[in-house]
């Protein structure tokens, strides 16, 4: 009877999210098309879809450590990933213009894929191409001073482990450009939306933003003692939060 009712749940959250989606979409995608400084007025209403479809599905969102956030500089936020409840926490939480790195089967999602796609950089992970186009467009964004997100795991985190391995492309970005990682913990969300399914339930999801972490000189090991350190500081703050 339990499964039941979350079914209903699931059913009425992801219904409202595609309605909301129809409504705000237009106002998202048109300021972008008609200039790059249209994103201000995107992330407007992408927050006001992401904050109605929250509030109305009894997901709560708890931010804490914003007050390491100079809205003036520019970071590569680095977060664990272990639900898909984590793209509407990526606008509502962070107070700066951001894109993310998404996965390239999402683009393929009708409406979605052309709404957010706008405001993401789509990637084929197992495309070499591919991963350096999307490195190169993270580049042009950051030059820009617009943040990117980059969750280095590289893929929804189904296992017990705290963290999956971290991928080096973003610490290797950060070293390039000399723009500072931010590491987030993202806390609750797994719960929201259990591994293995595609059921919801209403819940709490906290998220802890700790002090940037500026990148080290260039050097041969310089990307994989980064990567090591911003992997050590994101599982402590998720271990101690938890």
């Amino acid at each position: 009877m339990i499964k039941f009712f979350q079914w209903i749940y699931t059913l009425y959250s992801g219904l409202l999210f595609i309605l909301l989606m129809l409504v705000f979409g237009l106002f998202i995608v048109v300021p972008l098309l008609i200039s790059d400084r249209g994103d201000k007025i995107s992330f407007v209403f992408i927050r006001l879809w992401a904050g109605i479809w929250a509030a109305l599905s009894g997901i709560r969102f708890e931010v804490y450590g914003l007050e390491h956030i100079a809205k003036i500089t520019s970071y590569i936020y680095i977060f664990n990933h272990r639900s898909f409840i984590d793209a509407p926490m990526i606008p509502l939480c962070i107070p700066q213009k951001v894109r993310a790195i998404g996965k390239k089967e999402l683009s393929k999602i009708p409406v979605f894929g052309t709404i957010v796609g706008k405001l993401a950089v789509w990637v084929d992970r197992g495309d070499t191409e591919s991963r350096r186009l999307s490195v190169e467009r993270l580049i042009v964004f950051l030059k820009k001073g617009i943040s990117i997100v980059v969750a280095p795991e590289g893929t929804r985190n189904d296992t017990k482990e705290t963290l999956l391995p971290f991928q080096k492309g973003a610490f290797r970005l950060s070293i390039e450009t000399r723009i500072p990682v931010l590491p987030m913990a993202v806390i609750g969300a797994d719960k929201i939306m259990k591994r293995g399914s595609l059921l919801l339930s209403p819940g709490k999801v906290r998220i802890y933003f700790s002090q940037a972490m500026s990148p080290p000189i260039q050097s041969e090991t310089a990307a994989s003692e980064f990567c090591e350190k911003v992997r050590n500081r994101v599982e402590a703050m998720i271990l101690t939060n938890e």
